[in-house]
């Protein structure tokens, strides 16, 4: 079963190739969706998949890439039809 969480994440996450690696990650989970930078200096995650695959996810996130500093990751499920994936990097 399929299922779609939106993740944001705080700390200094732009201009550290987040995005990038993010879609790399979500790509090797099996996972679709996008990542944008957001105006406040956060990162927005959408992803679809399987609920493992999501759950792996957003343990990564935690983590980012080297040059990131994650102080907060908050996630929430989405419900497909309700929901828009119009980000900077799909994925």
């Amino acid at each position: 079963m399929s299922s779609g969480i939106r993740c944001i994440v705080k700390g200094r996450v732009q201009g550290v190739f987040f995005r990038a690696t993010t879609r790399r990650k979500a790509t090797e989970l099996g996972l679709h969706g996008c990542v944008s930078n957001l105006p406040d200096g956060s990162v927005e995650v959408i992803a679809w998949g399987e609920p493992r695959s999501l759950q792996a996810l957003e343990t990564w996130l935690w983590q980012g890439p080297p040059a990131a500093q994650v102080n907060e990751v908050q996630c929430t499920q989405l419900d497909r039809e309700v929901h828009d994936c119009s980000g900077d990097i799909a994925f």
